[in-house]
């Protein structure tokens, strides 16, 4: 049986920095033995199908070919579609009432304990809010990632030692569940 996955990439097609091209990228995944490739933009979000049932085997297996193809190291997260759906539902702030640029997933490598973010001083932020779910991270943003203290706060290096993350807003999280459907 083969399950429907979402590969996320971390920091790719950034100004011009490492550079993966999406038509190379699922040049990758084919050769990876993966199926019913596709990708969305240029942000590395790519859907596969794979036999294997290994969210981390297949990212560090994802990491190494793009390495051996670009020569840049890539950190990738691989999640089911089953885990960007829940994710998806579990979302406790208001999802269809807001713009897509005002709420982010942050997707981690793990779960974290919630005494990592328990010394954040959250009412500094206000409006802005984050809220920890499994292997996540929801941010309500009010004016955006570019413009939130809060996502700054939340990437300082102290809170995300040792975890690989990367970020998509509402629009992108919704079109991934969409993609990952069986």
């Amino acid at each position: 049986m083969t399950t429907k996955y979402a590969a996320l990439l971390r920091g790719i097609n950034v100004s011009g920095h490492k550079r993966v091209p999406m038509p190379e990228l699922r040049t990758v995944l084919g050769e990876l033995g993966h199926t019913d490739i596709a990708t969305h933009l240029q942000s590395g979000n790519a859907v596969f199908r794979s036999e294997d049932q290994d969210e981390s085997a297949l990212a560090a297996a994802l990491e190494q070919a793009l390495h051996e193809r670009f020569g840049f190291s890539v950190d990738c997260i691989v999640r089911s579609g089953a885990y960007l759906a829940a994710v998806a539902d579990a979302c406790p702030f208001p999802a269809a009432e807001l713009e897509g640029k005002q709420l982010h997933v942050t997707y981690l490598d793990r779960a974290v304990d919630p005494e990592r973010l328990a010394g954040l001083d959250t009412p500094a932020y206000l409006p802005e809010a984050f809220e920890l779910g499994d292997r996540c991270v929801y941010l309500y943003a009010p004016d955006g990632l570019g413009r939130s203290k809060l996502a700054a706060a939340l990437a300082r290096p102290q809170l995300t030692k040792g975890l690989t993350a990367t970020t998509r807003n509402w629009n992108t999280v919704a079109k991934l569940v969409e993609m990952t459907r069986v």
